[in-house]
């Protein structure tokens, strides 16, 4: 996300600076959107960017960061000027900047392989150059980023229902109740067919949105909420299901299913929760 943002609005030195690094991995971005007391209200936000002469001054803090206080890179969406999504602008925080710091890690159902952490601004000082995009561009950049972000979450989802599927389906062939292999219960048969056309049909609304995406249409922002609202919640249904018809070896952390659970449960909130999906879908059909 942060790669694209700096790519397709940042200038010139600051693409040739740190997109090399940020390509190949050898340096990681953070995307900082959310605060304390605005996540899905996202154009709410307080934290404030004051200009002085060719710098400027954040001072805020952002919360849920993934990468915060790992990442060597955050991009920061801060108030400029009036109240609402207009007086958002986008600027670029190399970690070392005086003035930037971070909370205690987060402990988390999942994704403990990622730190999460509050990031905190208290007088960070940036040069003007360091802006991504004009002033009051920030939430039109920061919400555009979005749908490809949604659509990360979204093959995310379906990767790791994909995941155990295949290890249930081997599963189900090996494993015997009352003599009978679990793969010979025509009813439990009918749950992985079910589990199998759900990740399916979610993998082809994905392919839709991302083509939508890459090629400019206009529909890509409801596609994309479509598609991560719809593979999100299917993946955690279908990682469930796959719990359950391991029974209690399911529960257990040797069967690596329980981890995918608790990982997947909170793409149904990241990148805008499937609430959020809803309202977006529902207002650009019914021009709300």
């Amino acid at each position: 996300m942060v790669a694209w943002m700096i790519d397709a609005y940042g200038a010139g030195e600051l693409r040739e600076r740190l997109l090399p690094d940020l390509c190949s991995m050898a340096k990681f971005a953070s995307y900082c959107l959310t605060e304390p007391d605005s996540g899905s209200d996202a154009a709410s936000l307080k934290t404030r960017a004051v200009r002085e002469s060719d710098h400027y001054v954040l001072d805020g803090n952002k919360a849920f960061i993934s990468g915060g206080g790992r990442s060597d890179v955050y991009i920061v969406m801060a108030r400029t000027g009036e109240g609402g999504p207009r007086g958002i602008s986008c600027f670029l925080v190399e970690n070392g900047t005086p003035g930037l710091s971070f909370g205690a890690k987060e402990k988390k159902l999942g994704w403990h392989s990622q730190p999460t952490a509050m990031v905190i601004l208290e007088g960070c000082r940036i040069p003007v150059a360091n802006r991504i995009g004009a002033e009051g561009q920030g939430f039109k950049i920061a919400m555009r980023a979005l749908d490809g972000g949604r659509l990360n979450i979204a093959a995310c989802s379906l990767g790791g229902a994909q995941f155990c599927l295949d290890r249930t389906v081997t599963y189900m062939k090996e494993r015997k109740q009352f003599g009978t292999r679990l793969a010979d219960f025509q009813a439990l048969g009918f749950r992985i067919a079910d589990y199998a056309t759900a990740i399916e049909a979610a993998r082809l609304m994905l392919h839709r949105a991302a083509s939508a995406l890459d090629l400019g249409d206009p529909n890509a922002t409801r596609l994309a909420a479509m598609a991560k609202r719809l593979a999100t919640d299917t993946g955690f249904d279908v990682v469930n299901g796959c719990l359950q018809l391991h029974g209690g070896y399911g529960y257990l952390r040797d069967h690596p299913i329980e981890r995918v659970l608790r990982d997947l449960r909170v793409h149904q909130i990241l990148e805008g929760t499937n609430e959020v999906m809803r309202v977006i879908v529902s207002r650009d059909m019914l021009g709300n």
